[in-house]
């Protein structure tokens, strides 16, 4: 995170962090610690089309679909505002740019569209690829050593 993303840097303060490189002291050098951290630990499959991989995701997939309980429940628009109502509208909007401000005055025409998408994402099983993306924030836990990662 760069200083003039962080924010009021005199409400926190971030320790060095120790790395396998040595100490990292500056945003930059902390960020990269951390994301190197978090990807050493989660490895996306890289080759999606090895034998092995295809007969896992095939077989997780049928034992799901062939479990009773497993078709989703769908949503409905009772449920949507629901969610809606309670948003904070002082929180920062997420990738898509929209405040919480905005979603709490659509029209009931805009929910049920939304309605509509979120159960054909149900039932379809699709999710957006901008849907698996997320922006990870650090937060340190109570009694855990600051300087590692």
């Amino acid at each position: 995170m760069e200083d003039d993303q962080a924010g009021d840097e005199s409400s926190y303060s971030v320790s060095p962090l120790v790395t396998p490189g040595g100490i990292a002291l500056s945003d930059s050098e902390k960020a990269e610690a951390l994301a190197d951290n978090l990807e050493a630990q989660f490895q996306p499959v890289t080759d999606p089309s090895v034998p092995a991989v295809i007969e896992k995701v095939d077989v997780a997939l049928t034992s799901y679909l062939m479990t009773p309980g497993s078709e989703p429940k769908l949503t409905n628009p009772e449920e949507v505002q629901e969610v809606i109502r309670g948003l904070k509208v002082g929180k920062t909007p997420g990738p898509n740019g929209i405040p919480n401000r905005a979603l709490k005055h659509l029209p009931q025409r805009a929910v049920s569209l939304l309605v509509l998408i979120f159960n054909v994402i149900l039932v379809t099983h699709y999710f957006p690829t901008l849907w698996k993306h997320a922006r990870v924030i650090s937060i340190l836990k109570p009694r855990k050593e600051p300087a590692l990662p």
